[in-house]
């Protein structure tokens, strides 16, 4: 396997926004685990902005932050009558007599369906392995190869708390077959258009992301391929950029998002709180999602109780979590 140069990480230039926020975030992050980085606070009713290296028009992968997405879509889904609560995925995708067909969706939105984070498969786990290393995308699969992994793959028990990409690759293609449109189609008209989010996209393939697409780095400073996901793409896949994500949280703080519902904390999480769609409420009030790729960081979280909002975005596949919360949690 051929050696991947590195890049040298630290915070990059140039610094532009709230000076106070960028002080703090130069405080908080270790400067040379990180690159690109742009990071937004909602507080006292107004927005404040740190961008590192960035301006508002670079789109970032935002990972599992797709998960809410797609999480918002099951509350549509759900509103317009498409599905039910109780709908299974083997009504929808052609799981045949396989034990994943009998979970309902929202087992699946809520991650207490039994099924894995990924496919259980010893020839797959040693090829995305591969694929991590030589910082390439591992997730290839398509619809049909999705379908067919998941009906090989041993289960967990039902009911029990178990965070899944595989669950929620299945849940966005379900939606997709239940509303007769493609995934990335459903994010574009139901959600990013609604809240003009003009820079928020899903693209299932490489071919289909614009040739300007930023990519990102490893722990190591080490290039990451784009992650476009293909049938995994409602898991992880959606690019976006902090406006946008700065609009999208702050429709989730007021409650005017589309799909807002998949917010309301449902079941407890051992030793987390409670989780709703997707989306994780704290013991403190905070709700909250993270995300990240083979080269990107990112997280959106709020506390309608404070009416406070805080989203981070980094081309850097280093955890921005702890620098997100304690922006959250600042009195």
């Amino acid at each position: 396997m051929a050696r991947r140069p590195k890049h040298q990480l630290r915070l990059a230039e140039p610094i532009a926004g709230d000076r106070k926020l960028i002080e703090l975030v130069q405080h908080r992050v270790r400067s040379r685990g990180h690159n690109v980085m742009s990071v937004a606070l909602w507080n006292a009713g107004q927005w404040r902005t740190a961008q590192f290296g960035a301006e508002d028009e670079r789109t970032f992968e935002i990972g599992s932050v797709t998960k809410t997405i797609t999480a918002s879509l099951f509350a549509l889904a759900l509103e317009n009558g498409e599905v039910t609560t109780e709908t299974t995925a083997g009504e929808l995708l052609e799981l045949g007599g396989c034990p994943a067909a009998a979970f309902t969706l929202e087992s699946i939105a809520t991650q207490h369906s039994g099924l894995p984070r990924l496919p259980v498969s010893f020839a797959e786990f040693r090829r995305g392995n591969r694929a991590v290393k030589a910082g390439r995308d591992p997730y290839t699969a398509s619809v049909a190869e999705l379908v067919s992994q998941t009906a090989a793959t041993p289960l967990g028990k039902p009911g029990v708390f178990s965070y899944s990409n595989l669950g929620f690759a299945l849940l966005g293609q379900a939606l997709a077959v239940a509303a007769g449109q493609i995934y990335s189609e459903l994010v574009t008209e139901r959600i990013a258009a609604p809240l003009r989010l003009a820079h928020t996209a899903s693209f299932a393939t490489a071919t289909e992301l614009p040739i300007e697409a930023p990519t990102g780095f490893d722990a190591r400073g080490r290039a990451s391929d784009a992650w476009t996901m293909n049938a995994y793409g409602p898991a992880g896949n959606i690019r976006s950029t902090l406006p946008d994500m700065m609009r999208y949280v702050e429709a989730q703080l007021d409650s005017s998002a589309p799909g807002v519902a998949a917010t309301t904390p449902r079941i407890a999480v051992p030793r987390q709180g409670r989780i709703g769609y997707a989306w994780l409420t704290n013991p403190d009030g905070i709700t909250w999602h993270n995300g990240m790729t083979g080269g990107f960081a990112s997280f959106v979280g709020f506390d309608r109780e404070r009416s406070r909002a805080a989203v981070v975005l980094s081309n850097t596949a280093v955890s921005v979590d702890a620098l997100a919360l304690s922006l959250l949690a600042a009195r």
